[in-house]
């Protein structure tokens, strides 16, 4: 198209990684080429509150606007913000509503970019949002983003690919309440100390804790079904962090491997995002064996969950046997100049506008070729 492509940009959300969405919300302002694009951004509000700003038209405008508080009654700090869609503060229900009735061009959008990270962002749901509304999208479509979020979904999903996977277990809040002495025995006989509990829906390290003996365990799962109704433990491997960064639609491309050196014990929230002492080593010092058989697992995982856009894929490398164990496939990974994901395109030959401009590009695509489908038949 001769003129600008209009973009969407939405951040901040419900889940407990509002910040971090915050974060990779600013970057992508600051980077974006306003003389390609024009961006409108969409802040939502730690309770699910909408609010827009008008289009910003170049790097001036956009620090102005994604210049915001972490506190929920902050929006972004645009002289011209005004809600979204219509003359009152809306809710996230009326925002659906609004949504869902007007579609893309009434909104004046070509496409959206939801950077939003975990629950109500990473999910399917922002997805389907904009699924039933027909506007495009960059990243993950709901199944994949569904998948991605659900650590035991996605784990199934990739035994059934016959991804090498660690041992792991999960169970509800109630399976655990009606019988905990079975579970506590099935996980001490079938993973043992030290292990790691995760709540199953959530992203960034969040909710996670090492478990070394039965009363750590028991704290650790009250701890993560703080977060999620489902929990996962999972085997703890003496094993190097790796990621790979994986690009594109049918046909992607994965990325340079990179290594992750946590500054505690495991890669947790306060490692990733609060004391700046992790390394990233990119390329990883690994064989050239070991580091074709990760990017070949990780196009397969994108591939399985049926990715799109973007996906960052971990793995665990056994220190001693160089076994490798596939991990977590992450459907909107951090966007910030200094994430992994940018940083490994980076280092692969891609920059970080360069990458930009890939996700518009194949988020378009995508939905063209979705436009060809039939939905509905009438009945001979």
């Amino acid at each position: 198209m001769s003129r600008k492509i209009r973009i969407g940009l939405i951040y901040g959300g419900k889940s407990g990684e509002h910040d971090v969405s915050l974060q990779t919300a600013l970057a992508v302002m600051k980077a974006v080429d306003f003389t390609k694009y024009e961006i409108t951004p969409f802040y939502i509000s730690k309770k699910g509150e909408w609010r827009s700003g008008t289009p910003l038209l170049g790097p001036a405008q956009s620090k102005e606007a994604l210049t915001f508080s972490t506190d929920d009654a902050s929006v972004p700090a645009s002289n011209a913000l005004a809600p979204i869609f219509g003359g009152i503060q809306t809710k996230g229900d009326v925002a659906v509503s609004s949504i869902t009735s007007a579609g893309a061009e009434d909104l004046g959008l070509d496409v959206v970019f939801p950077l939003l990270h975990g629950t109500f962002g990473e999910d399917g749901t922002i997805q389907g949002l904009l699924e039933m509304a027909n506007i495009p999208y960059v990243g993950a479509g709901v199944l994949a983003s569904a998948v991605g979020m659900d650590k035991v979904m996605m784990k199934k999903v990739f035994a059934q690919e016959g991804l090498p996977q660690c041992i792991f277990r999960h169970f509800t809040r109630t399976e655990w309440e009606k019988n905990r002495a079975y579970h506590l025995m099935e996980l001490e006989t079938a993973i043992g100390y030290p292990c790691f509990v995760k709540p199953a829906n959530l992203g960034s390290s969040v909710g996670i804790s090492k478990a070394r003996n039965q009363e750590e365990l028991i704290a650790a799962v009250a701890f993560a079904f703080q977060y999620d109704r489902k929990v996962i433990i999972e085997e703890n491997i003496d094993a190097r962090e790796i990621e790979v960064a994986v690009l594109g639609n049918d046909e992607p491309i994965a990325s340079v491997v990179g290594e992750i050196v946590s500054s505690n014990e495991f890669y947790d929230y306060k490692a990733k995002y609060l004391d700046g002492k992790s390394a990233m080593i990119i390329p990883a010092e690994i064989p050239q064996e070991v580091s074709d058989e990760v990017r070949a697992l990780a196009l397969r995982a994108f591939l399985a969950v049926d990715g799109s856009g973007l996906s960052r894929v971990d793995f665990f490398l056994g220190k001693l046997d160089q076994k490798v164990y596939i991990n977590e496939i992450n459907t909107m990974p951090g966007f910030t100049p200094f994430s992994m994901y940018p940083l490994l395109w980076q280092e692969t030959g891609k920059p970080y506008k360069e990458l930009l401009d890939d996700l518009i590009r194949l988020a378009l695509e995508r939905h063209a070729a979705k436009q060809n489908i039939q939905y509905s038949f009438d009945a001979e």
